[in-house]
């Protein structure tokens, strides 16, 4: 099973240009609203059709310009759960999921399919229920189960909890985990959120104005996201300025400070990030001099904010994150950080 998409569609000034692939799993599209993920969605549905370049799917060419390949939405074998789900309101959740089935003529085979599913998605009892009685839960997997009625190839999920509140997305994310798993085909999640991606995705494609900036295993990710935009969709607080100035060493003009590193500094750096909890008073390495700038508290944690004694006053304050149960009395006069947590970032 796998996904090849490379592809170019030009929307006014806006210019999408996105090129991956998948083998299986979960690949998670991370971005900001109006990178282009959605976008990408629909031209692999069949919905917009790209100005030039590839999609296959498992070996079959969905779109081709060059040999002028476009197959209609139809018969992409494609499954896409759209971010408000798109049931209709007038049928019962019995006729949104024989939607699904619309091409099976034969009814014992759409009777049996529509109750496994049902089954496994646990909608029994809801099977005479309008979407205007339904949960939001009840109505995502109702969507998701007019879906997987008809046995896609993939599996694409646009901004799948977005309309739900957070105790019942945070249930849900569960939920969902485990059906994809077992699955067993190709599944692209479209997300602005990186918790969720990290949950649910093996590997993730970040996006930025239409663009690629990396497609990595998803832990391999966030632990060397490559760019400062990358760095930034993943949750990294702190991304600044900086410059080579040895092997595995790099100046901070804004922080006023010099950095050993753990990995080989490359020609090209313009930035470095420190996410927020990789600060340690106790850690002796990349030690300096700082002083308070700020908290604020959360519920489980402080976010702290310092200045290096060498930064600019009108440089932004770092971000540092502590749990409750490990804050110390007072504020520190000195803190550290390891090589190993400095991001290299080269744009």
């Amino acid at each position: 099973m796998s996904l090849q998409v490379d592809i170019e569609k030009r929307l006014g000034d806006f210019v999408l240009r996105t090129a991956f692939e998948t083998n299986g799993g979960i690949t998670g599209l991370l971005g900001a609203s109006g990178c282009g993920k959605s976008m990408t969605l629909k031209c692999i549905a069949g919905i917009e059709t790209p100005d030039r370049g590839r999609i296959v799917l498992d070996g079959v060419t969905l779109f081709d310009a060059e040999w002028r390949i476009n197959l209609p939405p139809q018969r992409r074998q494609v499954g896409y759960l759209f971010q408000h789900y798109a049931l209709f309101p007038n049928m019962t959740v019995r006729g949104n999921i024989l939607c699904g089935l619309h091409g099976e003529r034969d009814k014992q085979k759409r009777e049996r399919a529509l109750r496994d599913v049902i089954g496994l998605l646990s909608l029994q009892g809801l099977e005479n229920h309008r979407p205007s009685q339904l949960s939001g839960g009840q109505a995502q997997r109702t969507a998701l189960a007019r879906i997987l009625v008809g046995s896609p190839r993939l599996l694409m999920l646009d901004e799948p909890f977005s309309a739900l509140d957070s105790h019942l997305r945070d249930h849900l994310q569960w939920q969902l985990k485990k059906l994809l798993a077992d699955f067993g085909r190709d599944v692209l999640l479209v997300t602005h959120s990186r918790d969720e991606a990290y949950h649910l995705c093996q590997r993730m494609a970040v996006m930025e104005n239409g663009t690629m900036l990396a497609v990595k295993e998803t832990k391999a990710l966030f632990a060397d996201p490559g760019t400062s935009g990358a760095a930034h969709l993943t949750g990294c607080k702190n991304i600044v300025p900086a410059r080579k100035a040895g092997e595995y060493e790099v100046d901070i003009p804004g922080w006023g400070v010099r950095m050993t590193t753990a990995q080989p500094v490359r020609e090209g750096l313009t930035a470095i990030g420190i996410r927020a909890h990789y600060f340690n008073p106790r850690t002796g390495i990349n030690r300096f001099p700082i002083r308070y700038a700020g908290e604020m508290e959360e519920p489980f944690e402080w976010i702290l904010q310092f200045r290096y004694a060498s930064q600019r006053e009108d440089a932004p304050a770092i971000w540092w994150r502590v749990p409750k149960d490990k804050r110390s009395p007072g504020f520190p006069q000195e803190i550290g950080v390891a090589p190993a947590n400095i991001l290299l970032l080269y744009d």
